[in-house]
């Protein structure tokens, strides 16, 4: 059994400090860094590119809308050909930065709403694709399995990640619940800790209706931005590697 533990990273901003990156660093295999859209500044992002070098681990892309204020999680209406342009505008910062820091990007993954509604919309998710590819088609992109954007990204000839979440509860269709919910976000770390065990073991999460919703992810993400994250992950890599797991990138295995 193998699987990867990832964490959204960089998400700081100026004398804002969001997240707790370098701890978070040390436990997780893979990091999908903020490029400047809605979160993150030049500097904040060539810090946390710097830290994820230094502790060996995958170094990703985090493209979201232009949404500073919504922390990138506003849906927005935007044609396809700029969804493209904002993804291929932000991976490659993002790769030019890790090239300078003597990184190669690994994978990238959309956030907050771009990431959601180009799992569900065609045409989104295939602007996403074309923003990666236009760069580096050699690229990982990580998406909710079996969604528009994973089977997009396959038949474009990406590598695809599929992800799942350690810490968000899902409806029983496989999407998660909206954080606008009560109870969108698992708090309890035992709890959290069975969920990723059943992930990695067996493909598979129990919804919010109590029934079981098959997923086999080859990532599963911490949120960076959760409470006690950086303990969360730590205890989860040593429950998964307790129990025989393989933690480790996807391009590592």
């Amino acid at each position: 059994m193998r699987i990867d533990l990832n964490a959204d990273v960089g998400e700081s901003l100026g004398v804002y400090a969001l997240g707790q990156d370098d701890a978070l660093v040390a436990s997780v295999t893979s990091v999908n860094i903020a490029c400047g859209f809605h979160a993150g500044d030049p500097s904040v992002i060539r810090h946390t590119v710097r830290r994820a070098v230094r502790a060996g681990v995958a170094v990703g892309a985090h493209p979201g809308f232009a949404d500073l204020q919504g922390f990138g999680r506003r849906e927005m209406s935007l044609p396809p050909s700029a969804v493209e342009d904002l993804v291929l505008y932000q991976v490659a910062a993002l790769a030019g930065i890790a090239s300078a820091e003597g990184a190669r990007l690994s994978h990238v993954k959309p956030h907050g709403a771009l990431y959601t509604m180009a799992a569900r919309d065609e045409a989104l998710a295939a602007a996403v694709v074309a923003g990666v590819s236009a760069l580096d088609s050699s690229l990982r992109i990580v998406a909710p399995p079996a969604s528009a954007l994973a089977r997009t990204a396959a038949a474009r000839g990406l590598a695809v990640a599929a992800e799942a979440f350690a810490d968000r509860a899902y409806l029983p269709d496989g999407s998660l619940v909206p954080r606008s919910e009560p109870g969108s976000v698992v708090d309890d770390p035992e709890a959290v800790v069975a969920r990723v065990l059943r992930l990695a073991r067996s493909g598979e999460v129990v919804a919010v209706d109590g029934s079981v919703v098959a997923l086999r992810p080859d990532t599963i993400c911490v949120h960076g931005d959760t409470p006690r994250a950086a303990a969360l992950a730590a205890l989860l890599r040593q429950q998964l590697v307790a129990a025989g797991v393989q933690v480790a990138a996807p391009g590592r295995f």
